[in-house]
């Protein structure tokens, strides 16, 4: 459909215009996006009383992780909220590595640590182990970190208060690199999860989607169970349960400040598969649920947003390659120049103000003196961010045609955490 759409609109003498006509409306979306005011977050919670703090679950599904797995129960057992408040999960997805031995010796230490170990026929993947456990939980609230996830102390405590407005659903805490010094590729994922942060901050801002990212959600328990739960035919939980949360009319929210940090993929390949997986589970919830989408379920606002998110990051990309075929045959410059500049110009501003924003708000944030230094230090990071990003070109083509000729998939290649390595040397309890 989009590459016979692109051929059409080459063909036809009104193409030109319609695609004017729709640079003009995303254009005019782009611009209250970029101008919208953010919504202000409350306080963080710091209260002498513990009936004032809502109770919390903590859930970490994880399989053959032991590199990871010790460091993290460490950080979330050790948080800055009050102990008898909250509770840890750890779902062992029927580990074959040392995962099982780590979580032992660590149950022995941490009273809120609890530890699940599915069997080796149990299905769903990380949905269906999520789902397994979640009638086990007491809280409230429900978060989901990823096995490499490092957790600022302080995060519940600015987390909580922001479930204080009724109709928020859910709240998503921006990722961060840790091992962004790297090499180029997770330096240009750095920059990324910056942009994404950012542009979610302002759609919210305007009423439109906020999106789960997996690592670092935060769901009301409430709104969880009302829709069902995780959905165990995806292979993207968080960007599936975004769509039923919103059909559902609950919000979802942003902290940008703290962040949840991960590890970034380090080579090629494993980016290929990362993001083939997250492009497949993105226009997958577009399949499943666009009966729903199209019947206004969410609201005018939110619909209109999410329209104009499946152009710029899923339609546009696949359709380059047909009209750049097109151009080259028919001698004259690709048609969607327009809406590509568009987007082009989107990215650049989003990832320097974003960047920007986060740099001045953290404590060793730049100077005035230094200012001159760290805007050129900036634009860098944006040029690098801008060319990082053109990947998703050949990962939506490669995507879209395989999505129309192969069935769902349910499966994916796992992404590999290194950590530090200082848990592999635990001793075995037996």
């Amino acid at each position: 459909m989009i590459w016979s759409g692109t051929v059409a609109l080459h063909l036809s003498t009104w193409g030109s215009w319609l695609v004017i006509g729709l640079t003009t409306l995303m254009g005019i979306h782009a611009l209250r996006v970029l101008l919208a005011r953010p919504i202000p977050l409350p306080e963080p919670l710091y209260s002498d009383d513990l009936a004032d703090y809502p109770q919390v679950s903590l859930m970490v599904a994880a399989k053959n992780e032991e590199a990871v797995i010790g460091r993290l129960v460490e950080n979330l057992c050790t948080l800055d909220y009050p102990t008898c408040r909250y509770e840890v999960w750890i779902i062992d997805d029927n580990s074959s590595d040392r995962t099982p031995i780590v979580l032992e010796r660590l149950k022995q230490t941490y009273p809120q640590l609890h530890v699940v170990r599915r069997s080796a026929n149990a299905s769903g993947g990380k949905s269906g182990a999520l789902n397994q456990v979640l009638p086990k939980t007491s809280g409230e609230i429900v978060a989901v970190f990823d096995a490499d996830a490092q957790v600022p102390p302080d995060l519940l405590r600015r987390v909580v208060p922001m479930f204080e407005r009724e109709r928020v659903g859910a709240v998503q805490v921006r990722k961060a690199i840790t091992n962004a010094t790297a090499n180029v590729w997770t330096r240009g994922q750095a920059v990324e999860m910056v942009f994404d942060a950012y542009i979610q901050q302002q759609r919210i801002a305007i009423g439109g989607i906020g999106e789960l990212r997996g690592n670092g959600q935060f769901v009301r328990r409430d709104a969880l169970e009302h829709c069902g739960g995780w959905n165990e035919e995806t292979i993207t939980d968080d960007l599936d349960l975004t769509i039923r949360l919103h059909l559902d009319r609950w919000d979802v929210d942003l902290l940008m400040l703290p962040a949840v940090g991960e590890e970034g993929v380090t080579n090629a390949i494993g980016l290929w598969h990362q993001r083939n997986r997250w492009a497949e589970g993105g226009y997958q919830r577009y399949l499943d649920y666009w009966r729903l989408i199209v019947r206004n379920r969410m609201g005018t606002g939110k619909t209109v947003d999410l329209f104009m998110f499946l152009i710029s990051q899923y339609l546009l990309p696949t359709a380059a390659v047909p009209d750049f075929l097109m151009a080259l045959l028919r001698n004259c410059p690709p048609l969607l120049i327009p809406i590509t500049s568009l987007s082009l110009t989107l990215s650049i501003l989003g990832m320097f103000i974003g960047l920007r924003q986060v740099q001045t708000s953290l404590p060793d944030g730049p100077t005035p003196r230094r200012r001159l230094p760290s805007i050129f230090i900036t634009g860098m990071q944006t040029l690098l961010g801008v060319t990082y990003m053109l990947h998703w070109i050949p990962v939506m083509a490669s995507t879209t045609t395989r999505m129309a000729f192969r069935p769902k998939r349910l499966k994916w290649v796992k992404t590999v955490h290194h950590g530090s390595g200082e848990w592999l040397d635990a001793p075995d309890p037996s």
